[in-house]
């Protein structure tokens, strides 16, 4: 009788898949004082001046979408002339 040769069968691997991340939210971060703020259809404009301290995040809304930060402006020093 022929002797048949013993086969390997194919092992099968287990292959890794990357676990999916959730997409990043984007922060809202917390208005300070001093910060100004401009709805880009109207032109309505609001600076912060008090910082109410809840836990919460606050979004300012004009023409029912947020209002835009903008840059705030620095005085320059002025010096006097003797």
């Amino acid at each position: 009788m022929p002797v048949k040769k013993a086969t390997k069968k194919p092992t099968k691997t287990k292959v890794k898949t990357a676990a999916k991340k959730a997409p990043a939210k984007k922060r809202v971060t917390k208005p300070k004082k001093g910060q100004n703020y401009e709805c880009g259809i109207c032109g309505y404009r609001i600076i912060v001046d008090e910082v109410c301290g809840c836990a919460s995040e606050h979004v300012f809304i004009c023409c029912e979408k947020p209002m835009k930060k903008k840059r705030t402006v620095k005085k320059k020093a002025t010096r006097k002339k003797a």
